[in-house]
């Protein structure tokens, strides 16, 4: 298991469906991806779970991957809500 703390940067500037490019991202990896913010945490491959997460600008989240691929699902979900 890996993860990372990031800062999310203005996503709905830089992406035009940013909830649903996001859970596309996440659906590229075999590994479990959980996104963590305070108390909650989401399934990172389901769009209920991210509408209701809402990542917004400014807002801390830890990315959690478990799996045979988790560091390349923690690069390609911390440069989406990075914006890098």
């Amino acid at each position: 298991m890996s993860n990372k703390e990031v800062v999310v940067s203005d996503v709905s500037r830089e992406h035009e469906n940013p909830i649903a490019e996001l859970v596309q991202v996440a659906c590229q990896f075999d590994s479990n991806i959980v996104l963590e913010n305070d108390n909650r945490k989401i399934n990172a491959k389901s769009i209920m779970g991210i509408m209701a997460f809402n990542p917004t600008r400014g807002m801390t989240v830890n990315i959690v991957a478990d799996g045979s691929d988790e560091q390349e699902a923690l690069v390609a979900m911390e440069k989406f809500l990075v914006c890098s």
